[in-house]
């Protein structure tokens, strides 16, 4: 292969050349380039993080995903049974998080705050009601992709596919509870979140300076368009005002302090993001911190069609649709960049919440860790169900299986050709 990269986006139409990894990669430049128009200093960062590994890639191209499904209707197909889905399903889309963000647990003992801890899905960004298959086929991806970072070989891969497989259908289709014994990687990781204190949030993300914190500018956060700035109280009092009454904060707590623009996630990277710390409990140390995401169409629209509701209202619907405990304090609002009204999903930053590491699992938790996941991932379609099927057989499992390593083959030749691009456009260290 030439190491001169060809130009990006020279193709044409998205839904052509889906054997081509070639075409793939410079498909995926493209939608990167656009995603990140307004921060184009983030372009080179979704490039990094997504060159980490072919799981990493995964979850930074859900749009690219899905049309490779458009353009491979086979893979698309398979058992019947719809609801909300995830959309973004992947091994990273879970995570520990605290239900109620302005409980009194922030001055609980940590024994009570273990209880109050959960672990669940976490990420509702492309939620869409849709077939069920399209989300078990991503996690299922996921997982055969994720190999080389769980420490699994093929064969150990594909094994650990099939607990989840089946773990998803007893819950979706049995009714099965959840396993009573957690993981050893989601026991650790309960752990760590419910050690971790308030006052430990706000120091790894902000200083103070004069005796009132703001936001550290540099690779987490930084600052914000004139425009954004003016609009953010308007936008941020909007949804306190539209949340329940029991939810809402009371007057003067929410009074702003610092905004910036927050540079987290891979798919997400390069849309509108804004941490917003507010007054909270008063004081250098009682701040609370927000997070309003702008919202968009969700990356299965070029399968689906687009959804008929606000875009930050689909998110916060779907969220408390799929999971048991969602936190308490999810809303939305809209803010005016440039002239475009932007919708945007709103949620307090918990300091009791994180994401699985998979370079720290250990090989003899995989198999527990998979069922587990599964077995979640199936609780919530159960939960959010609009269309139940008779239960899926095992021919129905294995179709999923063949369509997911047929998947992560085509994005794991796309990430090695991206990662051949990357080289002439990532600065030289």
């Amino acid at each position: 292969m030439s190491k001169t990269a060809p130009a990006e986006g020279k193709q044409g139409s998205k839904a052509t050349h889906m054997h081509d990894p070639g075409a793939l990669a410079d498909r995926q430049l493209t939608l990167d380039r656009e995603r990140t128009k307004r921060f184009p200093d983030l372009f080179i960062r979704k490039l990094q993080r997504m060159s980490s590994s072919p799981l990493a890639y995964l979850r930074g191209a859900a749009p690219l995903f899905f049309e490779l499904l458009q353009g491979h209707p086979e893979l698309a197909e398979g058992p019947a049974g719809e609801g909300w889905i995830v959309g973004d399903m992947h091994l990273e889309n879970f995570g520990a998080y605290r239900p109620d963000p302005l409980g009194a647990a922030d001055d609980a003992s940590p024994k009570d705050n273990a209880k109050k801890v959960r672990f669940d899905l976490n990420d509702f960004d492309d939620a869409i009601v849709g077939p069920w298959r399209l989300d078990v086929l991503r996690l299922a991806t996921s997982l055969l992709l994720g190999g080389r970072e769980l420490g699994a070989n093929g064969l150990v891969a594909l094994s650990l596919c099939d607990l989840m497989l089946e773990a998803w259908a007893r819950s979706a289709f049995d009714g099965a509870p959840l396993p009573t014994e957690l993981p050893p990687p989601i026991v650790a990781l309960t752990e760590q979140v419910r050690a971790r204190s308030k006052t430990a949030l706000l120091d790894a993300r902000t200083a103070v300076t004069g005796g009132k914190r703001h936001f550290v500018r540099g690779p987490r956060y930084a600052d914000l368009p004139a425009d954004v700035v003016a609009a953010v109280p308007e936008a941020f009092s909007a949804y306190i005002t539209a949340l329940a009454e029991e939810d809402r904060p009371h007057k003067g707590s929410h009074d702003i302090v610092d905004c910036a623009l927050r540079i987290a996630g891979t798919g997400s990277l390069g849309g509108l993001r804004i941490a917003v710390l507010v007054k909270g409990k008063g004081g250098p140390d009682g701040g609370w911190i927000f997070d309003m995401k702008e919202q968009g169409e969700p990356s299965a629209s070029t399968l689906l069609g687009a959804p008929k509701m606000v875009p930050a209202d689909r998110v916060t619907t779907s969220f408390r649709a799929c999971v048991e405990r969602p936190p308490s304090m999810l809303g939305s609002t809209s803010i005016v960049m440039s002239t475009e009204k932007l919708s945007m999903f709103v949620r307090k930053l918990s300091p009791q919440e994180d994401k699985l590491n998979l370079r720290r699992l250990k090989g003899e938790d995989l198999p527990s860790l998979a069922t587990y996941l599964g077995a979640l991932l199936g609780s919530a379609h159960a939960r959010a169900a609009t269309k139940v099927p008779k239960r899926w057989a095992a021919a129905d499992l294995a179709t999923i299986r063949a369509h997911a390593i047929a998947l992560a083959g085509i994005h794991e030749a796309v990430y090695l050709d991206l990662c051949e691009r990357m080289r002439t456009l990532l600065p030289k260290t």
